[in-house]
């Protein structure tokens, strides 16, 4: 028998997916993304961050779009205009490594459900000899707790999958609203290298909010056909990497490392506005990424796979999950 719960949010994110339909029709330059984030993907763990879905949609505004007039009012030192505006829909599942244990595990990472909605805003200016200057801009709104259904969704995968049994969403996180912004900045340094294109070059980033509180700095590496940027995966937002042609095959490697400094994580710290379970959080984290990207005309499908230092006191080993992207453009 089917969960009524998770029904309704198929029903949902069908509904969400068609609402958007109307505006592609009115929009330039659109396209349409699904990514899937999976712990499974890149290890046989099943725990943590264990899965994420995004529904994004993008296209490049016109001037009198009330997202550009948003962009260009904004002080030009942040972003100057919008070549690109994005809208998502995002889903997160986190969960300590034994999920067969109903009992609270005091020492592991808590239980927590996410769903919440966000905009973004793209930038790409030329800065010197071969230089790009990438700015995106996000804001998500949302919350966590039961009210994501995150249970109810991780029951329903587990039982057509026949894995094991989740049996400690009892101690979750509470119902709680997120509110989160994030810039993020990276130079490009383009030039051609046999054959085909090589990019590289720093990238900083800081968000604000009460899902994710922290400052980065990284370096990236592309190569292959010119493409905007590399794939972004959790906890940074939205969706870089696109190619830049939609004509024919193309494809491209890339490679990044990062470094956070953590104020705060409500996946880890628990509920701001009242009491949960939460873990003793690092303050410093590192990660290392790696993928590759495959495109034919307006198709591109991309996949990337993350390995992040340990999160918090206590955790076993470090963690490992990939993301699967594929994109229409239209």
């Amino acid at each position: 028998m089917h969960n009524p719960c998770l029904l309704r949010w198929r029903q949902f994110f069908l509904m969400a997916a068609l609402s958007l339909l109307p505006l592609l029709a009115s929009a330039d330059n659109n396209v349409l993304s699904i990514k899937h984030e999976n712990d499974g993907m890149a290890s046989s763990d099943d725990g943590h961050f264990t899965s994420g879905f995004e529904i994004n949609w993008a296209f490049k505004p016109s001037p009198e779009n009330w997202t550009q007039r948003l962009a260009t009012s904004l002080p030009d030192s942040v972003i100057g205009q919008a070549d690109s505006v994005a809208f998502r829909l995002m889903h997160q599942i986190y969960t300590p490594d034994n999920i067969q244990r109903p009992e609270l595990i005091e020492d592991d990472r808590p239980y927590a459900g996410l769903v919440y909605v966000g905009m973004s805003l793209y930038e790409d200016v030329p800065v010197g000899n071969s230089w790009q200057q990438a700015t995106d801009l996000h804001l998500d709104v949302g919350l966590v707790g039961p009210s994501s259904l995150a249970d109810s969704i991780q029951r329903e995968v587990h039982h057509i999958t026949n894995s094991d049994r989740p049996r400690g969403w009892g101690n979750q996180l509470s119902d709680e609203p997120l509110l989160n912004m994030t810039m993020r900045r990276q130079w490009w340094h383009n030039v051609p290298f046999a054959g085909k294109r090589l990019a590289h070059g720093p990238g900083v980033s800081v968000a604000l909010g009460n899902l994710n509180t922290y400052a980065s700095a990284g370096y990236g590496v592309r190569w292959g056909d010119e493409a905007s940027g590399i794939p972004t995966l959790t906890p940074n937002p939205g969706n870089r990497g696109r190619m830049i042609s939609t004509t024919g095959w193309q494809w491209y490697l890339f490679a990044n490392v990062e470094g956070y400094y953590v104020a705060h994580n409500l996946t880890l710290d628990g509920n701001v506005f009242s009491n949960s379970h939460s873990v003793d959080r690092k303050e410093w984290v590192g990660e290392a990424a790696a993928g590759f990207a495959l495109a034919w005309d307006e198709w591109q499908v991309t996949y990337a796979a993350v390995q992040r230092t340990r999160e918090f006191d206590g955790q076993d080993k470090q963690d490992k999950y990939g993301a699967i992207t594929l994109s229409r453009s239209f």
